[in-house]
This record gives C-alpha cells, structure tokens and sequence, in this order.
C-alpha cells in the first residue's frame, strides 16, 4: 500500500479578484480588447449601438413619410396625421442624430421594462414626442405619436437598418480600407516591375517573372473583388408581418402602399424588395458576405506567398526599433504581421460563410435564427479590417532583395530549356533540318540537374539554329527571360 502524505493547503492565499466585475467591463473578444483601435471604425456602423442607432433613424423616417409622403407619394399618407414643419422634421431627426451614451443607457432601462428590444425603440422616440412642446411651441407632434411603428413588424425595422448598417460599413470602412490596399500592392507592383526572379511552380524552379508582376497579379485579383463589393445592392423591405401591406390596408385602405413602401426604402438609399415573407430574404447579404469573403481569401494567397518569398529572402523585413522577434533567438525579426492575417483572415471568412449559409434560409414565413446570426456581423468585418491593418503594416517593413533574386537565377541555367525547345519548334516548323524531338533533346539536357551558363550556351551553339534565333538565345540568362512582365504591369495594372 502507498502512503500518501497529507496535503497541507495554504490558508494564505487570497481569492481571485472576478475580472467579471471589473470596471469598466473587459472585453470578452479580443477585437474589442487588444485590436480595438484597428477595427473602432465598425462600432459606428456594427455595433448594438449602431443597430439601436439606425433603427432610430428608420422609424423617424417612416413616421416622416406617413405624414408628409416621400418620393412622389404626397402626404399625409394616413388621413388626419399633421404636416410635419421643417423645424419639427429637425427635431425628429435629431433623435439618432445625438443617440450617445447617456440615451443608449435610457434605451437599455426602457427594454428592461419592454424584453423586446424594437418596442423599446419606439417607446424612446414616443418620449422625445411627448416632450416635443418643451422645445417647439404649438407643435402639433404629439399628435403624431402613434403613427410611430404604424403597420410595422420588427423586421420592418431590423432589415432596413442591418441594411443601412452593412452598407455604411462596407462603403466607409471596409471598402476604403481594403481599396488603400489594393492601390499600396499596385503601387509595390509598379515599383518591382522590373526585378526579375525565378519561379516556382509546385515549389520547383520555373520560368522566371519579375516581383512586381508577381504582385501586380495579386492586386489585379484584389480589385476585381472590390469591383464587385462596390457594385452591391442592398436591399429592404416594408410591407408588414407577412409581407402582405394586411394591416395597412384594413387601416388606411385608399393608400398606394406598395407605392409609399418603395419611395420609403429609395428614401434611405436601398433596393426595394417587394416580395418578400416577414422578413427580407437576406440573400443581398449573403451576396456581399461571399465577396468579401472571396477578397479575403485572396489577401490570404497573398499574405502565405509574401510569407514564403521573406523565407526564400527575396523579401528582408526592416526590423523595428525596440520590437523583439524572438524570446530566446536574438537574431530574428518574423513575419508575425503576415501570420496575424492568415488567422484573422481564417476566421472572417468562417464567420461570412456562416453567415451566406445560414441567413438564406428561413422557416416557413418567419424564424428567428438570423437575429442572433446577424449580431456577428460585426466580428466578420472586423476580423478583416484588422488583417488588411497587419498587411499593409506588413508590406510597408519590406525591401526586395534584388542581388539574392539575381543569385538565384543564375544558379537554374536549366530553366532555359523552356525557350530553347520552343525556338526549336519554331525553326522545325519553318523547315530548318536537325530540329527533331526538341522537348525530348532538352529533357535530356536538363531535367533533375544543374545545367550553368557555359553547358547551356554550348548546347545551343550546336543546335544549327538560323543565326537570328541562334543569337537571340545566346543572348538569353535567366535574368532576362521575363517575357512582357513589364508590360503586363505597365499596361493591365492600372
């Protein structure tokens, strides 16, 4: 039997502290924690703030346009609401204009009381009428209260502002983010369009390139993304609980409700979707999130082969002053930033491609699965903007290292089999004799060895090739066999 000796416990140590009830509250994810100033652009735009915010905005323009008509509708669309006077239309407005911290406190304690978070928007905005004469003497507001919400389900409200939500983000954030990108690898690619360097297709030496078309492909593909992100709708919808306009209809039923439902939406900036069940299909969405996700993985192609030419060395990292590559390794300056893309890159695009699949689809007229999906939205944005923060970062710390591209290249004669067997080719087929089985002879000559300058000009020297191509290919070093890549840059990168 083993004797097991008492454990002593050491009455000593004091309990944690909860870092639960630390104030102010820590953040749980690390973009609202360690990476918040590289994503804080998104709070005004993707946050339950912005969506409280937003969804301000839409009840204050609906109740607008019930009582002075929009886009071509007169008003008053419900018989009997007061013309809203400019100062009194100033007022509303300025309800989500001046939603700031001590009003998204007011707004939380009202849906203390309400557990729905959109009545709580509209018992807000009923406060701010109620207290309308306080600020505007004779308004006629108050009368107005309850066209607030009128003939709306929640998702009348919630489509329409994760619509304006997502389009803010994309167009002001994301977009000018990810373009200033786009235009830094362009630039880059211009810049290196001329410095030439081998190949490698499947990891092996291959025909040379230059870095800078090499880049310029990359921000071709990028651009072509954004193209299709700039070129995006978005789409919104209000027309009641089952998409039918049933209680606009039984309540006002001289109204063109399809008519002032779509210069409402065209109001605020959006596509008119008119049919549709309770809630906007949501597939514009999944459409955008697709995009950006598709531009993201194409910024990760980037950020793995950038990653691979700094551990080739045809890239060298400038080392930061004070920062530490290493705990132990002195020596080291890694190439975290890339790193840090990948990961964050990854993990945006699970959230889009989550998002794309689970929001086109929804139950019979009405689930609530996209509520909560919806609410990560967010994260999925941010998680890019913070790896097109660590890319650009990235590239700003590069130099090209043009004498170890240079070494490289002179080291793999044997690439030149490539144009020596085409020349060949050509000559064979223009009738010039002994020009058979070029790809074989070359084969030959090069596969799986090294082949330097002078074996490969002496096989050339020997091929009896015309005398123009002769000395066009005695004439040729790896270095120079880069084709139109200049003229690729010069002429497609824009």
């Amino acid at each position: 039997m083993v004797h097991v000796p008492e454990t002593t416990v050491n009455t000593s140590v004091p309990a944690r502290v909860s870092l639960a009830e630390v104030t102010p509250p820590i953040a749980l994810g690390p973009l609202d924690g360690r990476y918040r100033s590289a994503v804080a652009p998104l709070v005004d735009h993707l946050s339950e703030a912005a969506l409280n915010r937003e969804r301000l905005v839409v009840e204050v323009e609906w109740l607008i346009t019930l009582c002075n008509g929009a886009g071509g509708v007169p008003g008053p669309v419900v018989p009997g609401a007061p013309r809203l006077t400019d100062e009194e239309i100033s007022y509303l407005r300025a309800i989500p204009a001046t939603f700031g911290a001590d009003e998204i406190a007011e707004l939380k304690e009202i849906e203390r009381e309400t557990v729905h978070d959109v009545k709580a928007v509209e018992y807000f905005i009923k406060r701010r009428i109620a207290a309308a004469p306080e600020h505007i003497p004779g308004t006629g507001l108050p009368a107005a209260s309850e066209l607030v919400h009128f003939a709306c389900t929640s998702e009348d409200i919630n489509n329409l502002s994760y619509a304006l939500m997502v389009a803010g983000a994309v167009r002001e954030v994301w977009l000018p983010a990810a373009a200033a990108l786009a235009d830094q690898l362009a630039g880059m690619a211009r810049e290196h369009k001329a410095v030439p360097m081998l190949s490698r297709t499947h990891g092996q030496p291959a025909t040379p390139t230059t870095m800078g078309k090499e880049l310029a492909v990359l921000a071709h593909r990028l651009r072509r993304q954004l193209r299709r992100v700039e070129g995006a709708e978005f789409l919104g919808k209000i027309n009641g609980a089952t998409g039918t306009f049933g209680a606009h209809t039984v309540a006002v039923p001289g109204a063109d409700w399809p008519s002032v439902s779509r210069a409402f939406v065209e109001g605020l900036g959006l596509t008119w979707n008119p049919l549709t069940t309770q809630i906007e299909s949501h597939d514009w969405q999944a459409e955008v999130y697709a995009d950006v996700a598709r531009f993201n993985r194409i910024l990760h192609n980037l950020a793995t082969d950038v990653w691979t030419y700094i551990s080739l060395g045809f890239f060298t990292q400038i080392p930061v002053a004070g920062a530490t590559g290493s705990s132990t390794m002195p020596h080291k300056v890694n190439p975290i930033r890339f790193e840090n893309a990948e990961a964050n890159l990854e993990i945006s695009c699970s959230l889009l491609d989550t998002l794309s699949a689970t929001l086109v689809t929804s139950r019979l007229q009405r689930d609530l699965t996209d509520s909560t999906t919806q609410r990560n939205i967010g994260p999925a944005f941010g998680h890019s903007i913070l790896a097109i923060d660590n890319v650009s970062r990235g590239l700003t710390a590069l130099a090209v290292n043009a004498p170890l591209m240079a070494e490289d290249l002179d080291q793999n004669w044997e690439i030149l089999g490539e144009p020596v067997q085409s020349a060949m080719r050509a000559a064979a087929v223009a009738g010039v004799p002994g020009m058979d089985n070029p790809y074989e002879r070359l084969k030959d000559l090069t596969r799986g060895q090294r082949v330097d300058a002078d074996r490969m000009r002496e096989f050339v020297a020997g091929l009896g090739l015309p005398d123009d191509a002769a000395a066009r290919l005695a004439e040729l070093s790896p270095a120079a066999y880069t084709g139109l890549a200049e003229h690729l840059v010069d002429e497609y990168l824009g």
